[in-house]
């Protein structure tokens, strides 16, 4: 046998397995994700069955109690879902998929007529910046 022929045939099945793992789908390669939102949450909604978390905040859970100014209790959970579902108004939302959370739920970056949703409740006082 000449010597390198039994490599021969190992070089072009390693460039074939490197040629399918770049065609791996990303969440970056994923199309945005359009459609009316059931809001679950303050940082949390639901397109077309497919829950979506927004990326790079921490709001309320939907129960949560805070305490105001005058530390009195209010439901700052309610609040922050409640204006987020006022705020989107109907209108459609897209998201790009960024990551994907331990839970399997994507993680995007939402707008509503080209305003980033994180952004506008982290503004709103509603939500916490994370990084």
């Amino acid at each position: 046998m000449a010597e390198g022929a039994g490599a021969g045939g190992a070089a072009p099945a390693a460039a074939a397995a490197v040629g399918l793992l770049s065609t791996v789908p990303t969440p970056e390669d994923a199309g945005p994700i359009v459609g009316q939102a059931s809001v679950v949450d303050g940082d949390t909604i639901e397109i077309h069955g497919q829950r979506i978390r927004f990326a790079g905040i921490d709001a309320p859970e939907s129960d949560q109690l805070c305490r105001d100014e005058d530390s009195a209790l209010y439901r700052c959970g309610q609040k922050a879902a409640n204006d987020l579902a006022a705020f989107i108004d109907r209108r459609p939302v897209q998201c790009i998929e960024v990551d994907r959370d331990r839970y399997g739920r994507a993680v995007a970056v939402c707008t509503v007529a080209g305003v980033d949703l994180a952004d506008w409740l982290v503004r709103s006082g509603l939500a916490l910046d994370r990084p």
